[in-house]
């Protein structure tokens, strides 16, 4: 797998709008890390109130990544004392939308020190506080905190479905701290599009990647938003191909209930070659 889309993709299976039962969220899971596109998948991520009822369904030798999502308060995250169970990160919302996330934030940066091996993730709503967060955030990642942030692009109503421009602008917001970021929610896809059922307009997972890259290069606010807001594929493949070979940089990767979808989209646009990627 090249290099661009290596753990792209977290595992988010048990989450909506897929809601997979956990054993079968597992099953399916073991099967992506053995498959020829493994590199693509990034670690199974759990609510941190199913992890118990996971480490029950694992064999005795099994070894397996995953990713946290907080939806316990803050200081009950933690992780497993199970051999088995590598947690990778730790993800969790800092504040509700409108609310001021330092204090969530404080708490998080607290949990980061209590785990210095494990990667934790602020969710930042973009709404009140988020530059002040993002400089906290960055502030505590340059004191060597493995701290990063994350934002969702989507959800069940369409104020969570940022505009290309906010998106834009957050990401370089992201570039201008050196601040890694993730995306969840409504990434399914590679390319912009609308969809069908509840007529919201879904940002797409290749135009992220380009926007990100384009960023980090040092473009506008203006030139990613327009990257972003493209719906044809065209213009954003060959700036994809032209990355095969460089890691994503500032953009981490996303969280998505489909590993198929992605990886179709991916096959179908040329970009990597359904079961002869090397």
């Amino acid at each position: 797998m090249a290099p661009l889309f290596h753990r792209l993709v977290d595992d988010a299976a048990v989450f909506p709008p897929g809601n997979a039962a956990l054993p079968d969220a597992v099953t399916a899971h073991r099967e992506h890390r053995t498959a020829w596109y493994a590199d693509l998948v990034g670690p199974l991520l759990v609510p941190a109130s199913s992890v118990d009822a996971l480490t029950a369904l694992l064999d005795p030798a099994e070894r397996l990544g995953i990713g946290i999502i907080g939806d316990l308060p803050i200081d009950r995250l933690g992780v497993p004392d199970d051999p088995r169970v590598t947690v990778r990160q730790i993800e969790a919302a800092a504040a509700k939308r409108g609310e001021d996330p330092q204090p969530g934030i404080a708490r998080l940066l607290a949990l980061a020190d209590r785990l210095p091996d494990v990667d934790v993730y602020a969710e930042l709503p973009l709404t009140f506080g988020l530059l002040a967060g993002l400089d906290t955030v960055a502030s505590a990642r340059a004191n060597g905190a493995r701290v990063a942030v994350k934002f969702r692009t989507g959800g069940l109503a369409a104020e969570l479905f940022p505009t290309p421009v906010e998106l834009a602008a957050v990401i370089c917001a992201c570039r201008e701290r050196d601040l890694p970021f993730k995306l969840t929610a409504g990434l399914h896809h590679a390319i912009r599009h609308a969809d069908p059922e509840t007529g919201f307009t879904h940002h797409g997972f290749l135009n992220v990647l380009v926007g990100a890259a384009l960023a980090a290069d040092g473009g506008e606010v203006a030139d990613v938003a327009e990257v972003l807001a493209a719906t044809d594929a065209v213009p954003l493949i060959e700036p994809a191909r032209a990355r095969r070979d460089h890691p994503r940089g500032l953009w981490v990767g996303f969280g998505s209930c489909s590993m198929i979808e992605p990886l179709t989209d991916l096959i179908r646009l040329g970009l990597i070659n359904g079961g002869y990627e090397g």
